[in-house]
């Protein structure tokens, strides 16, 4: 599992709800890191930032501006 500078990981024992910052970048071949406890580290999830149907790269229609005076 990489972990990069800046992550927060946090341990998955609900007694423990210890927290690490990764200071530096770092690589564990085939598992997540290991708390002082001894159970597995998740990383925080953060959501996805894509907006529906961002992957079209398609600008979004202008509104056009009417002139209510003349309606």
């Amino acid at each position: 599992m990489v972990m990069n500078s800046g992550e927060r990981w946090h341990c998955i024992h609900p007694a423990c709800g210890c927290t690490v910052l990764v200071e530096a970048n770092g690589e564990i071949e085939g598992q997540n890191p290991l708390c002082a406890c001894g159970s597995n580290m998740k990383k925080g999830y953060s959501p996805p930032a894509v907006r529906y149907l961002d992957f079209l790269k398609v600008r979004e229609p202008a509104l056009l501006h009417r002139d209510p005076a003349k309606d």
